[in-house]
């Protein structure tokens, strides 16, 4: 995105950078407003899954999740945001875009469900809501570094790529030769994570075109929960 012509007019405005004050100052707005709903879309259909689903049935599916099914909803996952980052990208379809979002949201909570059953019956039910204020607080700390500072970060993507495609593979390895990743594998998600948001936090304030807020809100939404992920596993890790 850092070789986007910053004078150029599209359908999808003008980048951040370029923008006149109200403007740029609403793209944000938009922006973080639309992540929240997400995460908060994200709590819900959590609350829904654990309210509606039987506990035996709940403790059927997730005993029943080997390491080849996990890979092999990993690899869903990705399609799936694949596809849902191209449609909350479309700049000529806003409600593509939503449902870009929205198809993202769903398959995170399907993911992310097993791992917080797990947390919540089998360690602590507080631990889910302690990840989620570690993660609040992180997450904060980054966009404000971001927001002081103006630091542009797009640089950093072909490195965020490449750990990205590291830790798949170390994945990968880990269920082939049926070894535990451990603590520190956790640990250095936690820092890619936090490497996303700077990156995504950066491209917010200059590279994002000024009605891309859909698309902006998806990319630092995948951040947050994976951030959320690990810490999550961290402290699970901690607890056992």
């Amino acid at each position: 995105m850092s070789n986007v012509n910053p004078y150029s007019v599209t359908d999808t405005g003008l980048p951040a950078a370029f923008a006149d004050e109200s403007a740029r100052a609403g793209f944000i707005r938009r922006t973080y407003t639309h992540l929240f709903g997400a995460i908060v879309a994200l709590i819900g259909i959590e609350a829904v899954i654990f309210t509606l689903v039987p506990k035996a049935q709940m403790m059927q599916f997730v005993q029943g999740v080997s390491p080849w099914t996990w890979l092999i909803a990993m690899g869903l996952f990705m399609l799936i945001g694949w596809v849902a980052r191209s449609w909350a990208s479309n700049g000529a379809s806003p409600g593509m875009q939503y449902a870009g979002l929205s198809l993202y949201v769903v398959a995170e909570a399907v993911l992310l469900f097993p791992l917080l059953y797990v947390a919540i019956v089998f360690v602590d039910p507080k631990t889910p809501l302690m990840a989620a204020i570690i993660t609040l607080a992180v997450f904060g700390g980054l966009t404000a570094f971001v927001f002081v500072t103006g630091a542009d970060f797009s640089g950093w993507g072909r490195y965020l790529a490449f750990g990205g495609i590291v830790a798949l593979g170390a994945i990968f390895a880990g269920v082939v030769m049926g070894f535990s990743l451990g603590l520190w594998f956790s640990v250095a998600m936690v820092a890619l994570a936090a490497g996303y948001i700077l990156y995504d936090t950066s491209n917010v304030m200059h590279h994002y075109h000024t009605n891309q807020h859909v698309a902006a809100s998806l990319a630092l939404f995948a951040s947050v929960t994976l951030l959320f992920w690990y810490v999550l596993r961290i402290l699970m890790a901690f607890a056992d």
